[in-house]
């Protein structure tokens, strides 16, 4: 109970950092002076963070016990939330905006591992439970970002009020961590071997894991970034397109429980892809001829195709049969993934600046859409990547 509790909290954290600064990013921008190239370079620095460092966590795991990763993890993201809160520096911004998230791409990566290590057999309840906790925790820091920011009278209190929520995530992993042995020796629960001869990169398993991965993260930060504006165009007010980019997010919170659970149970994960692939080419379709009429629909479905998120997650730790293999397989499917995802927002931003309307972005979105259904149909029949080795 303790580890899941552990889980729990530090998936709370995982995207409040990057929602909170979304919220807040034309305050910060004007606070710190940032250039529109900086200013850019922010929205992409998650991304980027996730990818680089994501690849960089098995090492690390053959080094250090995963509570002790999770403690420097967690201790990490508060230290970052802290110190850029209180910097007026855009250089010491960016550089603390990165050790911040450093903490959530190593915990990124653990966290379908530890499933694996503790709940073997209740792997899609415990990822459901988790990619739960992370969807509150990106909804209510999205939400409630701009009230602290005011209610304090700055944007820095909106920033650094999260620092709090990642040190309390710290503590249910000390004991573990002051109990864990010298690096690279296994832990009493059992712990990645110190080598791996597991290399996703040469599976067509991995690839597809990948693909998967980056594309439904390409449409899901494409979602965040635009989905707003594309309602203020169609005529709703700011406060209302808000309100529905916010629904989104809102309605995956029973669908990430919901959805581990299904997956876990079925034999082939077929009729899920087919099914979230489904559900949001009818949103895009309908964003894209009756944006305005039928709004409240298209949420809706928005929301249940990017179940497509706590379906890969659970699909990493289900494709593997050791602790070895679910690390290994999702550092390569979330580093490669979130390097694909990079492109999601830069390039509907492009299309959207070149032709002024949402007809070509939605069009590329759907095109990602049958990349993303092409990969979900290998990752869907049962198999291990252990024996693709």
């Amino acid at each position: 109970m303790l580890v899941l509790a552990g889980m729990l909290l530090v998936a709370l954290n995982l995207r409040a950092a990057v929602t909170s600064l979304g919220a807040l990013l034309d305050e910060v921008r004007v606070g710190l002076a940032l250039s529109g190239m900086m200013a850019g370079f922010v929205t992409t620095l998650p991304t980027i963070a996730f990818a680089g460092l994501g690849a960089a966590t098995p090492w690390l795991v053959r080094r250090l016990s995963p509570a002790r990763l999770l403690v420097l993890g967690m201790l990490a993201l508060t230290v970052g939330q802290v110190l850029r809160a209180v910097t007026g520096s855009a250089v010491v911004f960016l550089l603390t905006s990165a050790l911040a998230l450093a903490g959530i791409a190593v915990a990124n990566i653990l966290l379908p591992m530890l499933v694996k290590q503790h709940f073997p057999h209740r792997t899609g309840l415990v990822t459901g439970a988790y990619t739960m906790a992370l969807t509150v925790g990106t909804t209510v820091a999205a939400a409630s970002a701009v009230p602290v920011a005011h209610a304090f009278g700055s944007w820095r209190a909106g920033l650094g009020v999260w620092a709090g929520l990642a040190a309390v995530a710290v503590l249910p992993w000390l004991p573990a961590a002051l109990r864990a042995r010298t690096a690279g020796r296994r832990t009493a629960r059992g712990a990645v071997a110190p080598r791996s001869g597991i290399r996703p990169a040469r599976t067509r398993l991995g690839w597809a894991m990948a693909v998967y991965f980056g594309a439904q993260s390409l449409s899901g930060y494409a979602i965040m970034g635009w989905l707003a504006q594309l309602f203020r165009d169609s005529g709703f007010r700011p406060q209302d397109a808000g309100l529905l980019l916010a629904g989104v997010t809102a309605l995956g919170v029973p669908i990430a429980l919901l959805m581990p659970t299904l997956a876990g149970r079925l034999g082939s994960l077929r009729p899920l892809v087919f099914a979230l692939t489904t559900a949001s080419t009818l949103a895009y379709l309908g964003l894209a001829f009756a944006p305005r009429g039928g709004a409240v629909l298209w949420v809706v479905l928005l929301a249940f195709g990017q179940g497509a998120f706590p379906l890969i997650l659970t699909t990493i730790g289900l494709r593997a049969r050791t602790a070895d293999g679910t690390v290994a397989l999702s550092a390569f499917a979330q580093s490669t993934g979130y390097v694909i995802a990079a492109l999601g927002p830069l390039l509907v931003g492009i299309l959207y600046g070149a032709t002024g309307g949402w007809t070509a972005p939605i069009g590329f979105l759907l095109v990602a859409l049958a990349v993303q259904t092409g990969a979900g149909m290998v990752i869907a029949r049962p198999r291990y990547i252990e024996d693709e080795r």
